[in-house]
């Protein structure tokens, strides 16, 4: 027998009324970004939520005067955030750029959840992104039946950013064809939009703005072209510049996904964090911690975004499949899946390390063991 289902007569279960398993920033901290409006006394620029100071402080954290405890979004060197911020305030359009792992896209969501109140206007850079995903499209059954007409327009996220005095985001920018990234250069410049069907234009508004990503690993994929890169103010994002750094993004951000996916505590975790971290970060510098052994480099990235996946993933096993620890068994699986991209030269690089370093390490010897069981 089979059963029919009406599916809009499935509610999803739970507390709330929509489950996201990804919620917005402005969603997921509406609490903090409530919290900062209501105290906010600074002057805002045109349509901004926020001032740019509580912007910054959205994003690097802080204690309010009535108690209220912002949290970190980005740990990192406080001047990079002000003079983001700062860009954002000005004609100039941002572009972050940085290696793979640096927090690009989750720096851009977060300013424009706090400058915006809305992160969502979004265009996602790819080698098929379309001219009119920046510009805009049109709605063919209208088209053919009326013609070109606003009613048969379709806004891309840029055109209802400008209209609107928003901030919209393109992620990924050097992987956009180069024909395509340069409809941005008119757009950044003049702030119009032509319309040529329709004899018009949509111009911009006070308040908008673009923050555009792009990583250095991409460097020649689509180079932007010195027209449009003069169009933006660009802020490198670096690499943590120590464990400690490292250690504490990913413990915050594994802290983060695990309640959202209802993972239990892991009671001594850090040590099994600190662990990934070192070893991702000697071999992305191709030395021991120590600078005494020089180690070969495999060719992913070992970013901390990858470290967050491995420990995320450990997490899991130890609390579906274990006792709840994090211990060295739970990770050696992700990271040797992090580390081995290229089966024939990656491997290689992993026993090497395996034998020359953390054989040699003291108290790493489950660690070891874990490694090699996995990698036999």
């Amino acid at each position: 027998m089979s059963v029919s289902v009406d599916p809009r007569s499935v509610q999803p279960s739970g507390d709330a009324p929509n489950e996201a398993l990804r919620p917005h920033a402005e969603d997921a901290f509406a609490h903090e970004l409530g919290a900062l409006a209501a105290q906010d006394d600074r002057p805002r620029p045109a349509r901004w939520k926020l001032s740019p100071w509580a912007v910054a402080t959205y994003l690097l954290g802080g204690t309010l005067p009535d108690g209220t405890v912002i949290t970190p979004k980005y740990v990192g060197p406080r001047r990079l955030v002000e003079v983001a911020v700062t860009t954002l305030a000005t004609d100039r359009a941002l572009l972050l750029l940085g290696v793979p792992g640096t927090a690009k896209t989750w720096v851009s969501e977060h300013l424009a959840a706090a400058v915006s109140g809305d992160s969502t206007l979004l265009v996602q850079g790819t080698a098929g992104t379309p001219e009119e995903a920046i510009r805009y499209g049109w709605n063919y059954a209208e088209l053919l039946t009326h013609g070109p007409s606003r009613d048969a327009l379709v806004p891309s996220p840029v055109m209802r950013a400008m209209a609107d005095g928003m901030t919209v985001r393109v992620e990924e920018l050097t992987r956009v064809p180069a024909d395509v990234q340069d409809t941005l250069i008119t757009i950044l410049s003049e702030k119009t939009l032509p319309v040529p069907e329709l004899g018009q234009e949509v111009q911009a508004v006070r308040g908008f703005n673009l923050i555009a990503t792009a990583n250095d690993r991409d460097r020649g994929v689509n180079e932007l072209s010195s027209a449009l890169r003069r169009r933006f103010n660009t802020v490198v994002l670096p690499l943590p510049d120590s464990v400690e750094a490292e250690v504490d993004i990913v413990a915050r951000r594994v802290g983060q996904i695990g309640r959202s996916l209802d993972l239990p505590t892991a009671p001594d975790g850090i040590d099994e964090i600190r662990r990934v971290v070192t070893v991702f970060r000697e071999l992305r510098d191709g030395v021991t911690s120590d600078g005494r052994t020089k180690v070969k480099s495999p060719t992913g990235t070992l970013s901390t975004a990858e470290a967050i996946s491995v420990v995320t993933g450990g997490l899991a096993l130890a609390a579906h499949f274990g006792d709840g620890v994090l211990r060295p068994g739970d990770i050696a699986a992700g990271i040797l899946g992090a580390v081995v991209r290229d089966p024939a030269a990656d491997r290689v690089v992993w026993h090497e390390y395996l034998e020359a370093v953390v054989r040699e390490r003291d108290g790493w010897t489950d660690f070891y063991r874990a490694c090699r069981e996995v990698s036999a």
